[in-house]
């Protein structure tokens, strides 16, 4: 089975500090969407793993988080893409709870659901708590610059040996030049 699987905020629409909190701020990342698609003709399953800590902190309902996924599978649809599955975690930093990246329960729940082991799966993100969460399961996982990416690379030891792309669509011509 192809997979890939993406982080959200940062990665497949512009982020923001004060949270993606309505289908308004829902802003795609330039190309993001058309390399999703581009992935799916390419025989790729597409999951997000995203936490969105909005919820705990009451900045938005499950409401308003659905009807963000649904403008993104709509604008996504326009270019012949989907999202095969959202995983997110709804909880707070100070929950301890065992889904919030860094923790690896989303990319856990990921493979039991499909019942695969995760090794080497490409798993694409803009922080470091991204990787490290995709790195615990033994995913491969690689950091975009979009979002928070450049904070990422500026402030933090990294995990060496991780590939660093400027964007989505960047990695996404990677991966698939390297199958022709």
């Amino acid at each position: 089975m192809k997979l890939v699987i993406l982080d959200r905020d940062g990665v497949i629409n512009e982020d923001s500090d004060a949270f993606i909190k309505s289908p308004d701020e829902f802003i795609p990342i330039r190309g993001s969407l058309e390399a999703i698609a581009r992935l799916n003709h390419a025989g790729y399953m597409v999951l997000v793993a995203t936490n969105q800590s909005g919820i705990a902190r009451g900045l938005f309902t499950m409401d308003a988080l659905n009807q963000i996924h649904d403008k993104l599978k709509r604008q996504l649809s326009a270019f012949g893409g989907r999202i095969d599955g959202i995983f997110f975690c709804p909880h707070g930093p100070d929950d301890r709870c065992h889904c919030r990246k860094p923790q690896p329960g989303l990319f856990e729940e990921i493979a039991q659901r499909l019942e695969i082991d995760l090794f080497g799966v490409p798993a694409v993100g803009d922080s470091l708590r991204d990787l490290q969460a995709a790195q615990q399961v033994g995913a491969a996982p690689v950091l975009v610059r979009t979002g928070k990416g450049e904070r990422t690379l500026a402030k933090s030891d990294g995990l060496p040996g991780v590939p660093v792309f400027p964007d989505l669509a960047a990695y996404v011509d990677h991966l698939l030049e390297g199958q022709l």
